[in-house]
């Protein structure tokens, strides 16, 4: 008889923290932050540390700023008392657990055992980059909400991945969720087009956020060329939303 294989329980983590969500349309909202470390893409805008730590940051108190290190990998455990401990201290404060990274689906058969168990805690916000559609569909039934880029060529300096983009975004068009496209000044216009169409084609009804890129603490395109963007937009998809890194102008992670 073959020897039963055990569900994976523990992986590395990049960081554990409680802030507000910078971006999007549940921008201003209070989070708890599981960062995973490794992408499978490589956008040039990206600041993001994608290695995989001996150790994972871990705030000591949510919102607190002074961080602890925990023995990497984390196991389901440990991670859920520390998250079960941060809600029953903050009451009512946080609105749900983002997974980020990175990109968290590359960890899928961790998040199989995982999710059940967070989202008894509190519901959950994936973050992600939209190319994993095969990887997104089992753990569907646990999110509460899912965040996908579309990876514009102009800003990533690859081949935007449409058919995949497309693939991910059929899965979750009937679950709460949003789109979002950094841009730039150099992202043309047929590329802003492009993603309303995916948007109108395959979700019509989540939002399209046009996300300004960050440098320099400041966004690097004119309100003038965000309204001229949301307008082309909008004459293809109906809910086209200008929305930059909040977080980046009031100093938290």
């Amino acid at each position: 008889m073959p020897a039963q294989l055990t569900p994976k329980t523990d992986t590395p983590l990049v960081e554990l923290f409680s802030s507000i969500q910078g971006e999007g349309i549940l921008v201003g909202k209070r989070q708890i932050f599981i960062r995973f470390p490794g992408c499978n893409l490589s956008c040039s805008y990206c600041d993001t540390d994608f290695s995989s730590p001996d150790s994972c940051r871990a705030e000591e108190a949510p919102g607190s700023g002074i961080f602890r290190s925990l023995a990497n990998p984390v196991s389901l455990e440990v991670l859920s008392s520390i998250l079960a401990n941060w809600v029953h201290l903050l009451p009512g404060v946080h609105h749900s657990i983002s997974l980020t990274g990175g990109e968290p689906l590359l960890h899928t058969d961790v998040l199989r055992q995982w999710l059940p168990v967070l989202r008894e805690i509190c519901p959950l916000f994936l973050e992600t980059n939209g190319t994993l559609p095969g990887h997104l569909e089992p753990l569907l039934p646990y999110l509460e909400w899912v965040s996908m880029d579309v990876k514009l060529a102009s800003m990533t300096g690859a081949d935007t991945p449409w058919s995949l983009h497309r693939d991910f975004l059929s899965l979750m068009a009937h679950h709460n969720g949003q789109v979002k496209a950094v841009v730039g000044e150099e992202t043309p216009t047929e590329e802003i087009l492009q993603a309303a169409r995916l948007v109108e084609e395959c979700a019509p009804d989540l939002p399209l956020i046009l996300q300004p890129r960050t440098e320099g603490g400041r966004i690097s395109l004119t309100g003038r060329m965000l309204l001229d963007m949301q307008a082309r937009a909008s004459a293809i998809h109906s809910d086209v939303r200008i929305i930059p890194q909040t977080h980046r102008f009031i100093s938290v992670l």
